[in-house]
């Protein structure tokens, strides 16, 4: 599956409004402001590239839908190519005068028939295969926007942007690498997933 589409869905909770602390300048602000990375209050980023390759849940969702998805094209795959061979073969039995008119009208019909049965059965694999997309999409956006909840929580950011893009990144184009909080998203959405299968497995 195209990283791509994966990323384009997961786009529209890019933008994340989170708690604003609108309390004054005081000396604990002063003293945090002296310590490494953003303090409450701050608007921040994180590379949305990265979670998603990153990203241990990501990872093991991916790999279970590519595989789902593999054995679906191969199977969509092998009716096509019998399909082919049976029209092949009437063909061949239709240019060397094998079959009778009427012969060739009935099994010419079962023809139209299985490739009208195998154009459903495509359509129906094919939206299978959407579906599971979507719903790994929407699993991986769930867990990233719950944990990113509850981390600001404790962090009280004003606004926590997610960024894409090589060239020219975007929303962030360009900010400070003090206020890139991609590292502290990764560890603990990774944190997060490595206790949560550890009780599934319970």
């Amino acid at each position: 599956m195209k990283k791509s589409a994966i990323l384009l869905s997961i786009f529209a909770m890019g933008l994340m409004a989170v708690s604003c602390n609108n309390a004054p300048a005081s000396q604990e602000t002063e003293t945090a402001a002296n310590t490494e990375g953003p303090v409450a209050g701050s608007i921040v980023y994180f590379n949305l590239d990265r979670v998603i390759d990153e990203y241990d849940m990501a990872n093991d969702l991916r790999s279970v839908v590519e595989t789902k998805v593999s054995g679906i094209q191969q199977e969509l795959t092998r009716r096509s190519n019998k399909l082919e061979k049976d029209v092949k073969d009437f063909q061949d039995k239709i240019d060397k005068g094998l079959l009778t008119r009427s012969v060739a009208e009935v099994q010419g019909q079962k023809l139209q028939d299985q490739q009208n049965n195998f154009q459903n059965y495509y359509n129906q694999k094919q939206q299978e295969m959407m579906e599971e997309q979507q719903v790994m999409l929407n699993q991986i956006a769930d867990a990233i926007h719950s944990f990113l909840e509850e981390y600001n929580a404790e962090k009280n950011y004003a606004l926590i942007l997610s960024t894409q893009g090589g060239i020219l990144p975007a929303p962030v184009a360009v900010g400070s690498a003090e206020l890139d909080i991609t590292d502290e998203i990764l560890e603990g959405l990774n944190a997060a997933y490595v206790k949560t299968k550890a009780k599934e497995q319970k």
